[in-house]
């Protein structure tokens, strides 16, 4: 199953990836009840505000409906795009934690640990594994195990990627540490803090604030939902007791939340311009 983690991986922070940018946009459409078929100038327009150029998009668009993310249908002179079932599921299951009100937080206590195998001839499901276990906060602690913190959903996780494993390749367990033998300098050294610490810093430095970005509202606030959800993917959601008290997650939170409320009456009116009738 594509989803969020598979796409967003494939640049660094420090771009915005259209395909990253198209779900964030996708995403405000469903937030506001809008999931008719939209024409592809629309969303040309967007991320040109954006950014990035037409055939640029055009060809992420047309990535998105090959992976099934959109149907593609033409319709006179034009092209319409509207998110599939599986889209959709991709996006609601990311909302919860855009939206979510403690979205660095672990969910639950303790660690969700789990070790695979997978043939050495099946790279690329390998690799779709390991990009869905990241985006869930999991890093490999030893050789062949995994943790993450949390109680992890491991089957939501995965989604219809489970049903393409082999049987038994994933094996997973809910666990806690023990006082004589700490998960803390371990966690540190699986996780690369300092890398986590600078994606919130650039998060911050970015959208501090909103007189720096010159962009109309809606392209503004696609901007900054696809930098969120690049700064979700970058953060396992440590417990603070692991990162001290100069962590910077609640203030990039603040700054997310701050920037987002500038903007969204705005973005709606152009949404409502742009699609009438909606």
């Amino acid at each position: 199953m594509t989803s969020v983690q598979s796409l967003s991986r494939e640049v660094e922070a420090t771009q915005r990836a259209p395909q990253r940018l198209l779900l964030a946009l996708l995403g405000e459409l469903l937030e506001r009840g809008i999931s008719r078929p939209v024409r592809a100038s629309f969303y040309l327009d967007v991320l040109e505000s954006a950014g990035v150029a037409a055939p640029t998009t055009r060809a992420a668009l047309d990535r998105m409906a090959v992976t099934g993310l959109l149907s593609r249908a033409r319709v006179g002179r034009g092209v319409e795009f509207a998110l599939t079932d599986q889209g959709r599921a991709v996006l609601e299951e990311a909302s919860e934690r855009v939206h979510s009100p403690h979205p660095f937080d672990p969910v639950g206590s303790g660690w969700t640990l789990v070790t695979f195998t997978v043939p050495e001839d099946q790279r690329t499901l390998r690799h779709r594994l390991r990009a869905a276990l990241a985006w869930e906060g999991f890093a490999a602690v030893r050789d062949g195990l995994w943790i993450a913190p949390g109680e992890v959903d491991l089957v939501a996780a995965l989604g219809g990627l489970k049903d393409e494993l082999p049987a038994g390749a994933v094996i997973a367990f809910r666990a806690r540490d023990l006082a004589a033998f700490p998960v803390a300098d371990a966690a540190r050294t699986a996780w690369d803090l300092a890398r986590i610490r600078a994606a919130h810093e650039r998060f911050a430095m970015e959208w501090n604030t909103a007189e720096t970005i010159e962009a109309p509202p809606l392209a503004a606030l696609t901007m900054l939902v696809a930098d969120w959800l690049e700064l979700l993917r970058s953060d396992p959601r440590l417990p603070f007791d692991y990162l001290g008290e100069d962590w910077p997650a609640q203030r990039t939170t603040e700054i997310y939340r701050a920037r987002r409320a500038a903007w969204s009456a705005a973005a709606a009116e152009a949404l409502a311009a742009a699609l009438p009738g909606d």
